[in-house]
């Protein structure tokens, strides 16, 4: 659970930095339109912060143990929440300075984010699944 907490301090200041990055950078480049530089900073407050904290509290009303698979589903999670990140600054960062990519070049960019967001997605459902094998087990030692 402490790794769990630092995790979350540390997606609530990367989420603060995302912030203000995306109105300074926007600001600075004279962009008022839509990026993907907005959608940065709540991915990083939710998909971070707000779901460590969720899972911390799971995990300590049902008594759930932590284990080297929790850390590695951990580390998979990381993995896709940092590329689906990265990946919106970089498309974000395009946009703003409105510069014109090839459709090869536009494709990778979204097939990479795709990617992110796959890893997420699954990296996700393996916590869910973890946290219901640990309410289970919890449920059925009180039986």
């Amino acid at each position: 659970m402490k790794k769990m907490m630092k995790l979350a301090y540390f997606y609530a200041f990367a989420a603060l930095v995302a912030g203000v990055f995306y109105r300074e950078f926007t600001k600075w480049n004279s962009f008022t339109g839509r990026t993907s530089l907005s959608f940065m900073h709540p991915h990083l407050f939710i998909f971070g912060t707000a779901l460590m904290l969720i899972f911390i509290l799971f995990m300590k009303s049902f008594n759930i143990k932590e284990s080297n698979n929790l850390n590695r589903i951990l580390a998979f999670y990381n993995l896709g929440l940092g590329w689906t990140v990265l990946m919106m600054l970089v498309r974000g960062i395009v946009q703003a300075l409105q510069l014109a990519l090839s459709s090869g070049l536009n494709a990778a960019i979204s097939g990479i984010a795709g990617l992110g967001h796959i890893i997420l997605g699954v990296s996700l459902i393996l916590l869910l699944n973890y946290l219901r094998k640990g309410l289970n087990q919890h449920l059925s030692q009180r039986e």
